[in-house]
Order: structure tokens, then sequence, then C-alpha cells
């Protein structure tokens, strides 16, 4: 049976698991992505943060097995550990901008090589808006993140979790100067590197109140990379003496804002991988 286009989103990411090297393991997202280079060439990549893969020395991909059908088998996956796993990542040049990529070409030949087909469902180009793209877009839109909030997942299936919100502020406008904008959904560690995008069914509104009905809208915004919290003191102790000081904890809450790098940031890798041969 073909897969819905919502369930065609929900292959477009992958969990990241990062081995630190201390004994700690943290757990990110990335999204298969692929730069459209003609009608037969293209260069498939993960795209995640830069902070994400940071002081990473082992880590992981968990892939979706496909059948002769080329279709999904849930429940059937490969896990794929690369050793200097920071190192393999191509960073963004530009120190404000939290994006990096990750060639997968020669890991699907290995896959291939050993009779190990994968299935995903790769963002591309045509997805990111333009300046007309977004000059029609409302101040105001609904939009889909994908990921893996404090490492959450359907891990049966290997899913990701689905979350919904709003722009904050415009995607049309770099939010302080910079080529970000704010999201207004819940954003957990685990999230950074996650899609987010603007999925519409059955119509949808444009800039100037037009409803457009009957019709499917899928563009790619950006990347969450970041979101502010506010801390939370808590007593984890209490002593009944006077000038005794008292232990307190700190909690980091967020307070449900997302900072997103602006799509358009991870054309700037074509670039970089023509370079790179």
């Amino acid at each position: 049976m073909a897969l819905t286009l919502a369930e065609q989103l929900m292959h477009t990411t992958v969990r990241l698991e990062c081995d630190l090297g201390n004994g700690s393991v943290s757990t990110g997202t990335g999204f298969f992505f692929s730069f459209k280079i003609d009608s037969e060439k293209h260069i498939p990549v993960i795209v995640t943060n830069k902070h994400v893969i940071e002081g990473s020395r082992v880590g992981a991909f968990v892939l979706t097995k496909k059948n002769e059908k080329g279709e999904p088998v849930l429940g059937s996956y490969e896990v794929i550990r690369l050793n200097n796993f920071e190192s393999l990542w191509i960073k963004h040049p530009d120190q404000h901008v939290d994006l990096a990529v990750f060639p997968i070409a020669p890991l699907l030949r290995e896959a291939e090589a050993k009779n190990v087909s994968v299935f995903f469902m790769p963002l591309d180009n045509s997805l990111i808006p333009t300046k007309e793209v977004l000059d029609n877009l409302s101040g105001l839109e609904n939009i889909t993140m994908i990921g893996y909030p404090n490492g959450i997942w359907d891990q049966k299936n290997n899913m990701p979790i689905i979350r919904r919100g709003i722009t904050a502020t415009s995607p049309k406008y770099d939010y302080n100067g910079l080529p970000i904008f704010v999201i207004d959904c819940a954003c957990f560690p685990g999230s950074s590197g996650s899609p987010v995008l603007i999925f519409d069914q059955g119509g949808y509104m444009d800039a100037r109140g037009n409803l457009n009905l009957g019709g499917n809208r899928v563009i790619l915004l950006g990347a969450l990379f970041a979101g502010p919290q506010h801390v939370a003191e808590g007593e984890i102790q209490t002593i009944d003496v006077p000038l005794k000081q008292i232990p307190i904890s700190l909690s980091k809450i967020p307070n449900n804002l997302g900072f997103v790098v602006k799509a358009q940031k991870i054309n700037d890798f074509l670039r970089i991988l023509n370079k790179n041969g």
C-alpha cells in the first residue's frame, strides 16, 4: 500500500546516537536530504546541527530496511556505528549557522554490498522556499516538527515523534539579523536537528487571505537548533538550622520556543560538496 504524504514525512528523519567518550551518550535528530543536480544526478546527505555531533567519538544511525517492493519493513532496521563520528561530518563554515551534513552515498553502497536495502524519504532543494514562496506566506503559519525529543521514539518501528506549533516570528525575516526565525512549539533536548516544515493537507490560506482548497503544501523552513530556557530553583533538602546554607537544585525549563536555522543555508553545502568531489 502506498504511503500517505504524512507517512512519507515520518520517514525523512533518523535518530542519531553519539558516544561522547566520557561514559555519556547523547541523542539528536538528523534528516535525509537530497541535493538534486539534474534529472539523473543527486547527492544524498543527512542534515543535523554541529552541536549534536560535537565531541562524538562513536555515532550510530538507525535505518529502516525495505523489502523487494521498495516498501519500508517496520520493526526491521539496521544500526550503523561509525568511529571518529564528528570528523565524518562537513560543518557549515559560518560560525552563526549551526548545521552539518553527512554524505551517505558510501554507506548506502556498503549496505547494498551486504544485501541490505534501507528505506528513507529524503527532502530536497525543491522544498526550500524561494523569496516568492516566502513572500506568499502569512506572518503566522502552522508548522510541523519531526524528531526525537529527549531521545523518545517508537523503538519497535523506528519511527519519530511529530509535534505541531506555529511560527513565532515570520520566516520572511532574519531574527535579530541572523539567518534564523523562531517557532512556538515544545522543543526539548534531542529535538535539535529536527526539520521544521509547513505541511498543509486539503487547503491553506496565503498571505493575502486567499483560501487555496484541495491542494497539499510541503515547505522545508529549516532545522531546529536551540531554544530559550528559564531556570527554576527548587529545594532538594530542608535543614531547620539558622544561617545554615540550604543546597538547591537548578532546573532548566523550556518555554516552548525554538530557534530554527533557515533552510536556505542548507544550499551552501552544495558548493562544498561539489568542491570535495
